[in-house]
């Protein structure tokens, strides 16, 4: 899938200055004149990154990036500024962006900026996928083994587990042996990585 760099600036002119640049060098882009524009159009999980304005009407660019962080976690965002405003910049950056231009920036800045951030974009839809896959395969553990792989994640051992679940220490092993099949895992610490990725720990 070809990606596409999302352009979201209050200025006419700049955004479709800027499209015209990108779309010349091959990207598909699509242009917002807002951040509410964008919400309400989101792509989603589509690979591109986001051009993004900091000083807008309505919803700023700080505020929309909040917003992104949960809706479109895969886009990284790639700040342009009129405004040379450092503390602004820090807590783009500290909050998750991949880049910060001040505008004008150069043709050579700009692309620049969006390849580096559609590497990054690349590397997050693998994790994704990545994660989806383990968690797909999470899910068709039995009740029984999923319980052996929480106690496994806590570091209990098969003697221990057994004991907590009332079976012998011959069946856990056996379920053992199954979920890290089910699974994809080749040793125990492969497990414990998987199961830690995917958010079981302690809490569970």
């Amino acid at each position: 899938m070809d990606p596409i760099i999302h352009i979201v600036d209050d200025d006419r002119s700049f955004r479709t200055a800027v499209g015209r640049l990108l779309s010349a060098s091959g990207y598909s882009i699509s242009l917002y004149g807002s951040g509410e524009e964008l919400l309400a159009q989101l792509p989603g999980t589509a690979f591109g990154c986001i051009l993004l304005d900091l000083d807008m009407p309505g919803l700023s660019g700080l505020a929309l990036q909040e917003r992104l962080v949960d809706q479109a976690p895969l886009l990284p965002i790639v700040f342009l500024t009129g405004h040379g405003d450092i503390r602004a910049s820090v807590q783009a950056m500290k909050a998750g962006a991949d880049d910060f231009l001040e505008k004008p920036a150069t043709s050579e800045a700009l692309l620049d900026a969006i390849g580096r951030a559609l590497h990054r974009a690349e590397s997050r839809r693998d994790e994704f996928d990545r994660a989806q896959a383990e968690r797909s395969r999470l899910e068709s553990l039995t009740p029984r083994e999923f319980e052996v792989l929480r106690l496994i994640v806590r570091g209990k051992l098969n003697k221990q587990i057994a004991h907590v679940l009332g079976t012998s220490e011959r069946t856990v092993k056996a379920h053992r042996h199954n979920l890290m099949e089910k699974i994809g895992a080749r040793s125990l610490a492969e497990t414990v990585s998987i199961a830690e990725r995917l958010g079981l720990g302690d809490s569970y």
